[in-house]
Protein backbone atom coordinates (compact mmCIF):
# COMPACT_ATOMS: atom_id res chain seq x y z
CA UNK A 1 0.00 0.00 0.00
CA UNK A 2 1.53 3.24 -0.99
CA UNK A 3 -0.21 6.03 1.71
CA UNK A 4 0.01 9.67 -0.37
CA UNK A 5 -0.40 11.51 2.45
CA UNK A 6 -2.30 10.65 5.59
CA UNK A 7 -2.91 12.54 9.23
CA UNK A 8 -0.36 12.79 11.67
CA UNK A 9 1.99 9.56 12.40
CA UNK A 10 -0.11 6.87 11.61
CA UNK A 11 0.95 6.05 8.67
CA UNK A 12 4.93 5.19 9.62
CA UNK A 13 3.17 3.24 12.98
CA UNK A 14 1.46 0.76 10.58
CA UNK A 15 4.36 0.78 8.66
CA UNK A 16 6.26 -0.46 11.94
CA UNK A 17 4.27 -2.56 13.07
CA UNK A 18 3.19 -4.47 9.72
CA UNK A 19 7.08 -5.06 9.53
CA UNK A 20 7.36 -6.39 12.93
CA UNK A 21 4.28 -8.41 12.48
CA UNK A 22 2.51 -6.83 15.63
CA UNK A 23 -0.43 -6.05 13.23
CA UNK A 24 -1.75 -8.45 9.79
CA UNK A 25 -1.79 -5.82 6.97
CA UNK A 26 -0.21 -4.96 3.88
CA UNK A 27 3.38 -3.54 3.45
CA UNK A 28 3.08 0.34 4.10
CA UNK A 29 5.13 2.97 1.97
CA UNK A 30 4.00 5.95 3.39
CA UNK A 31 4.53 9.60 1.77
CA UNK A 32 3.84 11.63 5.14
CA UNK A 33 2.70 14.87 4.71
CA UNK A 34 1.34 16.30 1.42
CA UNK A 35 3.77 18.88 0.53
CA UNK A 36 1.47 22.10 -1.52
CA UNK A 37 1.88 25.72 -1.41
CA UNK A 38 -0.58 28.69 0.43
CA UNK A 39 -4.21 28.15 -1.26
CA UNK A 40 -3.01 24.65 -2.95
CA UNK A 41 -4.72 21.72 -3.21
CA UNK A 42 -5.94 20.37 0.31
CA UNK A 43 -5.83 24.08 1.77
CA UNK A 44 -8.66 25.05 0.00
CA UNK A 45 -11.70 26.61 2.00
CA UNK A 46 -9.88 25.06 5.42
CA UNK A 47 -9.21 27.18 8.16
CA UNK A 48 -5.12 27.12 8.74
CA UNK A 49 -6.17 26.07 12.65
CA UNK A 50 -7.71 22.91 10.95
CA UNK A 51 -4.86 22.49 8.72
CA UNK A 52 -2.62 22.26 11.69
CA UNK A 53 -4.46 19.97 13.85
CA UNK A 54 -5.01 17.89 11.38
CA UNK A 55 -1.77 17.47 10.08
CA UNK A 56 -1.80 15.70 7.05
CA UNK A 57 -0.83 18.24 4.77
CA UNK A 58 2.50 20.48 4.76
CA UNK A 59 2.53 24.19 3.64
CA UNK A 60 5.68 25.57 2.16
CA UNK A 61 6.86 28.49 0.35
CA UNK A 62 9.62 29.29 -1.53
CA UNK A 63 12.40 26.91 -2.67
CA UNK A 64 13.78 26.28 0.50
CA UNK A 65 11.17 25.30 2.50
CA UNK A 66 9.88 22.97 0.04
CA UNK A 67 12.65 21.61 0.43
CA UNK A 68 12.91 21.44 4.15
CA UNK A 69 9.42 20.16 3.63
CA UNK A 70 11.15 16.87 1.96
CA UNK A 71 13.41 16.25 4.51
CA UNK A 72 10.43 16.35 7.51
CA UNK A 73 9.21 13.26 5.53
CA UNK A 74 12.61 11.61 5.59
CA UNK A 75 13.08 12.51 8.63
CA UNK A 76 9.69 10.41 9.78
CA UNK A 77 10.63 7.41 7.50
CA UNK A 78 8.72 8.42 4.79
CA UNK A 79 9.14 6.50 1.78
CA UNK A 80 8.29 8.57 -1.41
CA UNK A 81 7.79 12.18 -1.68
CA UNK A 82 4.11 13.35 -2.28
CA UNK A 83 3.75 16.55 -4.07
CA UNK A 84 0.81 19.24 -4.98
CA UNK A 85 -0.18 21.89 -7.25
CA UNK A 86 0.27 24.73 -6.61
CA UNK A 87 4.15 25.39 -6.98
CA UNK A 88 6.64 27.83 -8.90
CA UNK A 89 8.55 25.70 -11.20
CA UNK A 90 11.55 26.75 -8.66
CA UNK A 91 9.75 25.28 -5.66
CA UNK A 92 8.77 21.54 -7.31
CA UNK A 93 12.23 21.90 -8.39
CA UNK A 94 13.75 22.14 -5.40
CA UNK A 95 11.62 19.43 -3.97
CA UNK A 96 12.10 16.60 -6.36
CA UNK A 97 15.84 17.55 -6.05
CA UNK A 98 15.76 17.18 -2.89
CA UNK A 99 13.84 13.62 -2.63
CA UNK A 100 16.71 12.38 -5.45
CA UNK A 101 19.32 13.23 -3.46
CA UNK A 102 17.85 11.19 -0.34
CA UNK A 103 16.58 8.32 -2.84
CA UNK A 104 13.31 8.78 -2.52
CA UNK A 105 10.71 9.08 -5.22
CA UNK A 106 8.22 11.50 -5.70
CA UNK A 107 4.71 11.46 -7.05
CA UNK A 108 2.83 14.72 -8.17
CA UNK A 109 -1.12 15.61 -7.32
CA UNK A 110 -1.13 18.57 -10.43
CA UNK A 111 -3.20 19.52 -13.23
CA UNK A 112 -3.05 21.58 -16.60
CA UNK A 113 1.00 23.69 -16.44
CA UNK A 114 1.67 22.59 -13.03
CA UNK A 115 2.19 19.01 -14.58
CA UNK A 116 4.28 20.33 -17.35
CA UNK A 117 6.32 21.84 -14.50
CA UNK A 118 6.71 18.96 -12.17
CA UNK A 119 7.49 16.69 -15.82
CA UNK A 120 10.25 19.09 -16.40
CA UNK A 121 11.74 19.33 -12.67
CA UNK A 122 11.62 15.30 -13.03
CA UNK A 123 8.88 14.05 -11.06
CA UNK A 124 8.68 9.84 -11.29
CA UNK A 125 4.94 9.82 -10.83
CA UNK A 126 1.76 11.91 -12.26
CA UNK A 127 -1.08 11.20 -10.08
CA UNK A 128 -4.89 11.10 -11.62
CA UNK A 129 -6.62 11.63 -15.01
CA UNK A 130 -6.61 15.28 -14.67
CA UNK A 131 -5.95 17.39 -18.09
CA UNK A 132 -2.44 18.34 -19.59
CA UNK A 133 -1.33 19.38 -23.10
CA UNK A 134 -0.19 16.74 -25.55
CA UNK A 135 3.23 18.27 -25.26
CA UNK A 136 3.22 17.43 -21.63
CA UNK A 137 2.10 13.57 -22.34
CA UNK A 138 4.86 13.41 -25.15
CA UNK A 139 7.54 14.91 -22.41
CA UNK A 140 6.30 12.10 -20.20
CA UNK A 141 7.02 9.62 -22.17
CA UNK A 142 9.80 10.97 -23.22
CA UNK A 143 11.52 11.46 -19.73
CA UNK A 144 9.95 7.56 -18.25
CA UNK A 145 7.70 9.54 -16.25
CA UNK A 146 4.73 6.83 -14.84
CA UNK A 147 0.88 7.54 -14.23
CA UNK A 148 -1.03 5.79 -11.62
CA UNK A 149 -4.54 7.76 -13.38
CA UNK A 150 -6.74 6.90 -10.71
CA UNK A 151 -10.26 7.18 -12.48
CA UNK A 152 -12.54 5.60 -9.39
CA UNK A 153 -12.15 8.39 -7.31
CA UNK A 154 -13.92 10.68 -9.80
CA UNK A 155 -16.47 8.34 -11.18
CA UNK A 156 -17.68 8.12 -7.33
CA UNK A 157 -17.38 12.13 -6.87
CA UNK A 158 -19.39 12.71 -9.91
CA UNK A 159 -22.25 10.00 -8.63
CA UNK A 160 -22.58 10.78 -5.24
CA UNK A 161 -21.45 14.26 -5.37
CA UNK A 162 -22.77 14.96 -9.07
CA UNK A 163 -19.41 17.20 -9.46
CA UNK A 164 -16.42 17.98 -8.42
CA UNK A 165 -16.64 20.92 -6.20
CA UNK A 166 -15.34 23.06 -3.47
CA UNK A 167 -11.48 22.81 -4.83
CA UNK A 168 -10.15 25.57 -6.29
CA UNK A 169 -6.85 23.79 -8.21
CA UNK A 170 -9.99 22.02 -9.99
CA UNK A 171 -10.66 25.49 -12.14
CA UNK A 172 -11.21 23.11 -15.40
CA UNK A 173 -14.23 21.10 -16.66
CA UNK A 174 -14.07 17.32 -16.70
CA UNK A 175 -15.97 14.24 -16.49
CA UNK A 176 -15.85 10.42 -16.24
CA UNK A 177 -15.90 10.29 -20.30
CA UNK A 178 -12.94 13.14 -20.24
CA UNK A 179 -10.83 11.11 -17.77
CA UNK A 180 -11.06 7.47 -19.69
CA UNK A 181 -9.89 9.39 -23.14
CA UNK A 182 -6.94 10.98 -20.37
CA UNK A 183 -5.95 7.19 -19.73
CA UNK A 184 -6.51 6.14 -23.23
CA UNK A 185 -4.05 8.90 -24.46
CA UNK A 186 -1.44 7.58 -21.49
CA UNK A 187 -1.51 4.57 -23.06
CA UNK A 188 -1.07 5.36 -26.87
CA UNK A 189 1.82 7.17 -25.08
CA UNK A 190 3.32 4.73 -24.33
CA UNK A 191 3.57 5.82 -20.65
CA UNK A 192 3.74 3.36 -17.85
CA UNK A 193 0.60 3.32 -16.05
CA UNK A 194 0.50 1.55 -12.59
CA UNK A 195 -3.46 1.02 -10.64
CA UNK A 196 -4.27 3.20 -7.97
CA UNK A 197 -7.40 4.03 -6.19
CA UNK A 198 -7.12 7.32 -3.68
CA UNK A 199 -9.87 6.24 -2.11
CA UNK A 200 -10.47 9.35 0.89
CA UNK A 201 -13.31 9.60 3.59
CA UNK A 202 -15.31 6.49 3.74
CA UNK A 203 -14.77 5.06 0.45
CA UNK A 204 -12.58 2.44 1.63
CA UNK A 205 -15.71 0.30 2.23
CA UNK A 206 -16.24 0.57 -1.06
CA UNK A 207 -13.17 -2.26 -0.95
CA UNK A 208 -12.50 -4.56 -2.80
CA UNK A 209 -15.11 -3.56 -5.25
CA UNK A 210 -13.30 -0.11 -6.49
CA UNK A 211 -10.30 -1.52 -6.74
CA UNK A 212 -11.88 -3.91 -9.37
CA UNK A 213 -13.69 -1.45 -11.01
CA UNK A 214 -10.23 0.69 -11.94
CA UNK A 215 -8.89 -2.27 -13.51
CA UNK A 216 -12.25 -2.61 -15.50
CA UNK A 217 -11.36 1.17 -16.41
CA UNK A 218 -7.70 0.14 -17.90
CA UNK A 219 -9.71 -2.59 -19.46
CA UNK A 220 -12.30 -0.14 -20.96
CA UNK A 221 -8.96 1.74 -22.26
CA UNK A 222 -7.88 -0.86 -24.05
CA UNK A 223 -5.53 -3.32 -21.64
CA UNK A 224 -6.46 -6.38 -21.78
CA UNK A 225 -7.15 -8.05 -18.77
CA UNK A 226 -3.59 -9.73 -18.00
CA UNK A 227 -2.15 -6.63 -18.91
CA UNK A 228 -4.37 -5.03 -15.99
CA UNK A 229 -3.38 -7.67 -13.75
CA UNK A 230 0.52 -6.97 -15.01
CA UNK A 231 -0.20 -2.99 -13.97
CA UNK A 232 -1.67 -3.79 -10.63
CA UNK A 233 1.89 -6.21 -9.78
CA UNK A 234 4.80 -5.77 -11.88
CA UNK A 235 4.04 -2.30 -12.84
CA UNK A 236 3.06 -0.95 -9.27
CA UNK A 237 6.37 -2.70 -7.86
CA UNK A 238 8.41 -0.54 -10.37
CA UNK A 239 6.73 2.54 -9.57
CA UNK A 240 7.64 1.96 -5.95
CA UNK A 241 10.92 1.30 -6.89
CA UNK A 242 10.58 -2.84 -5.67
CA UNK A 243 10.69 -4.28 -8.34
CA UNK A 244 13.89 -6.64 -7.11
CA UNK A 245 11.65 -7.38 -4.57
CA UNK A 246 8.12 -7.44 -5.35
CA UNK A 247 5.69 -7.74 -8.21
CA UNK A 248 6.16 -11.15 -9.53
CA UNK A 249 6.61 -14.17 -8.21
CA UNK A 250 10.20 -15.04 -8.98
CA UNK A 251 12.84 -17.10 -6.85
CA UNK A 252 15.35 -14.42 -4.48
CA UNK A 253 11.83 -12.12 -4.39
CA UNK A 254 10.07 -11.74 -0.81
CA UNK A 255 7.11 -13.86 -0.41
CA UNK A 256 3.96 -12.12 -0.99
CA UNK A 257 0.91 -13.66 -2.78
CA UNK A 258 -2.25 -13.29 -3.16
CA UNK A 259 -4.92 -16.48 -3.41
CA UNK A 260 -8.09 -16.26 -4.95
CA UNK A 261 -11.24 -18.84 -5.92
CA UNK A 262 -11.47 -17.52 -9.39
CA UNK A 263 -9.55 -16.98 -12.79
CA UNK A 264 -9.05 -13.64 -12.57
CA UNK A 265 -7.02 -13.56 -15.30
CA UNK A 266 -10.45 -14.07 -17.28
CA UNK A 267 -12.45 -12.60 -14.54
CA UNK A 268 -11.76 -9.81 -12.59
CA UNK A 269 -14.68 -9.96 -10.17
CA UNK A 270 -13.04 -13.17 -9.14
CA UNK A 271 -10.30 -11.21 -7.15
CA UNK A 272 -12.96 -10.12 -4.86
CA UNK A 273 -12.58 -13.68 -4.04
CA UNK A 274 -9.49 -13.95 -1.44
CA UNK A 275 -8.87 -17.13 0.12
CA UNK A 276 -5.41 -16.45 1.66
CA UNK A 277 -2.64 -13.47 1.66
CA UNK A 278 1.29 -14.47 2.38
CA UNK A 279 3.15 -11.08 2.99
CA UNK A 280 6.73 -12.11 3.47
CA UNK A 281 6.27 -15.21 4.09
CA UNK A 282 3.49 -14.81 6.75
CA UNK A 283 0.13 -15.82 6.50
CA UNK A 284 -2.06 -12.69 6.98
CA UNK A 285 -5.75 -14.06 5.99
CA UNK A 286 -6.90 -17.71 5.34
CA UNK A 287 -9.95 -18.50 4.14
CA UNK A 288 -11.09 -15.37 3.49
CA UNK A 289 -10.33 -13.80 7.30
CA UNK A 290 -7.43 -11.55 8.98
CA UNK A 291 -5.63 -14.68 11.04
CA UNK A 292 -4.16 -13.26 14.20
CA UNK A 293 -1.03 -15.01 15.73
CA UNK A 294 -0.90 -16.80 18.40
CA UNK A 295 1.09 -14.20 21.04
CA UNK A 296 4.60 -15.40 21.31
CA UNK A 297 5.09 -15.59 25.24
CA UNK A 298 8.51 -13.70 26.62
CA UNK A 299 10.24 -15.59 29.46
CA UNK A 300 10.11 -13.49 32.58
CA UNK A 301 13.47 -12.78 34.23
CA UNK A 302 13.73 -14.01 38.42
CA UNK A 303 9.95 -15.61 38.19
CA UNK A 304 9.35 -18.70 40.64
CA UNK A 305 9.60 -21.63 38.38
Amino acid sequence: MRDVGSQGEVTFWLKEWVAENRLAGPRVFPAGQFITAEGGHSTENTPDEFIRMQGATRIASGPDDWRQAVREQFHKGADVIKLGSHFTAEEVKAAVDEAHALGLKVAVDAETFYIQRAVEAGADTIEHPLPRSEETIELMARKGVAADPTLIPYQIIFDEWNGYFGSTSRRFTFSKEANLEMLKRLRRAGIKCGVGTDLILHWYRYLPGAYIAELKNFVAAGWSVPEALVAATKTNAEILDMDDRLGTLEAGKLADVLVVEGRPDENLEDLGRVEAVIRDGYVEVQGGRVVTPRHPVAALKGAVK
